[in-house]
């Protein structure tokens, strides 16, 4: 049996998404589809529009058979190691054989090219990249340079590597050799521009969340995303449940930087070379979250990574803590919705996957409690304080309770699209 992957945030899911969907099942009309998502924190530092259950419920209700959470500690990431947890993930299911991903290449061949060479690393190459480096050029700006020097100058190299999901498709070429997985990769071409803020029938979801950042009419989306995700999305903004922007998390961290003391704030992941000082002073002349990111915005820190920092102090997630995580990578399957295929899904995992798959909140709980052991337990604790934090973000106050994963159970997905949940 075929069983196809895919990496995503779905924030939200939209045309693009269905299309990379239905070209899979186009070339395998009986593949099963398994998503690995992320929470409700994202790659490039974000918080999430609405919530993962609902996100999740997106995809199911447009295609996908089940979808399974990416930890928070892996999900807030660089595009190598987003990549390189996901695709364990996924291998870990004991179920995928492919993987695919949409890529404004669309030609595997090609990305493979430079993905093997990002895997091997010739010794010229990395002298290169550490030269770059010791320029004061942030990593991504320098391996392209390097990459630039390798290949001669070739221009279309540099247009290729100035697009954000060509960027994360060597990573997953990269990372299934690296780890030599025995996954065979799809490249669909990407519909739409990634960076276009145009409400076209392949809008972006950079420009989808834009359109609902100036405050417009939900209802003129519509054409823009599958009936599910508009019908979802539409559900969660009325209940008060979303939309929820980077700005909203504006005075809570302000509130942290300014209160956490120096010496912890430099154990923070990523925060090194004196940056700790930088940020506090930063925290304490700014009032705004944009004023804080410009202030701390230098040519080795660009803005998607100071929106990283931000998060991992946000939710004090250490240099410490990451070196653990990535020596162990994920460590459980946290399933957020499914549809009865997905159930079948479920049941084979069981008896092929060496992780536990939790599927309940008392499932959640019980890790958080210690049963999976002391590693699964700090894991899973970032997922629960993501989750808690992001409460507080949400327009509707009533909603602003803690402990949801211990009581939110999968959207399951029926036959007629209806969603069931034991929330």
């Amino acid at each position: 049996m075929i069983v196809t992957g895919i990496v995503a945030e779905y924030n939200p899911f939209h045309n693009g998404h269905r299309y990379l969907i239905e070209s899979v099942r186009r070339l395998y009309p009986e593949a099963a589809i398994i998503c690995v998502m992320s929470g409700h924190f994202l790659q490039r530092g974000e918080p999430a529009l609405v919530n993962k259950w609902a996100r999740a419920e997106m995809a199911v209700s447009s295609g996908a058979d089940l979808i399974i959470e990416l930890p928070l500690v892996f999900s807030v990431r660089s595009a190598y190691y987003f990549a390189r947890s996901a695709l364990m993930l996924l291998s870990q299911t004991g179920l995928v054989t492919h993987l695919a991903f949409g890529s404004e290449s669309g030609d595997c061949q090609e990305l493979k090219t430079i993905a093997h060479l990002l895997a091997d690393e010739p010794a010229e190459y990395r002298d290169r990249l550490k030269a770059y480096l010791s320029q004061g050029y942030s990593f991504p700006v320098a391996r392209s340079y390097a990459l630039r020097d390798w290949f001669k100058d070739d221009p279309h190299l540099e247009h290729l590597l100035s697009q954000p999901n060509n960027i994360l498709a060597l990573e997953y070429l990269r990372v299934i050799k690296e780890l030599q997985l025995n996954i065979e990769p799809i490249a669909v071409k990407r519909q739409g521009s990634f960076h276009s803020t145009d409400l076209s029938p392949f809008a972006s979801a950079t420009a989808i969340r834009q359109f609902l950042m100036q405050g417009n009419n939900i209802a003129e989306l519509r054409t823009a995303l599958p009936l599910p995700s508009s019908q979802i999305l539409e559900r969660e903004i009325e209940r008060g449940a979303g939309p929820v922007f980077d700005r909203d998390l504006s005075s809570l961290i302000l509130y942290r930087l300014r209160t956490l003391p120096l010496e912890e704030l430099g154990k923070i992941y990523e925060i090194t070379e004196g940056l700790e000082y930088r940020i506090k002073e930063s925290a304490q002349r700014s009032s705004t979250l944009d004023q804080l990111r410009q202030s701390i915005k230098s040519k080795r820190y660009n803005m998607t990574k100071i929106n990283r920092l931000l998060i991992y102090a946000l939710l004090n997630i250490s240099a410490r803590q990451m070196e653990a995580f990535d020596e162990t990578g994920p460590l459980y399957h946290r399933v957020l919705a499914f549809s009865s295929r997905g159930q079948q899904l479920l049941q084979q995992m069981q008896r092929r996957s060496s992780l536990p798959i939790f599927s309940r909140g008392s499932q959640v709980k019980a890790a958080f409690d210690g049963k999976w052991g002391p590693a699964v337990k700090e894991m899973i604790t970032q997922d629960i304080m993501a989750t808690d934090v992001y409460a507080l973000a949400l327009p509707n106050h009533a909603l602003r309770r803690g402990g949801l994963d211990f009581t939110a159970s999968p959207v399951r997905v029926t036959g007629d699209s209806s969603p069931t949940t034991g929330e």
